[in-house]
């Protein structure tokens, strides 16, 4: 019977190990969509610095985000 239970155990184990490592594994993903979104907002800002209209710098922007961000002007949320 004890062994059962050590099977068992191990068995939980291993499926809490896999599932650490798979938020782990999202948590990577999420950081590399922050910083693309933060680069496409910083390339944007300088785009309006240089004096460029919005449609000018928004539509890079948009390019640059899509698939990654939520919204017409790339918002600073990344999907979930």
């Amino acid at each position: 019977m004890k062994i059962w239970i050590v099977i068992l155990a191990v068995s939980i184990a291993g499926s809490a190990y896999a599932q650490a490592n798979k938020a782990h594994s999202k948590a990577k993903e999420d950081i590399a969509a922050h910083r693309a979104i933060a680069a496409a907002h910083e390339k944007a800002a300088r785009c309006l610095e240089s004096g460029k209209s919005e449609k000018e710098c928004h539509a890079p922007l948009a390019t640059e985000c899509k698939g990654i961000a939520i919204g017409m002007y790339c918002g600073m949320r990344h999907r979930h």
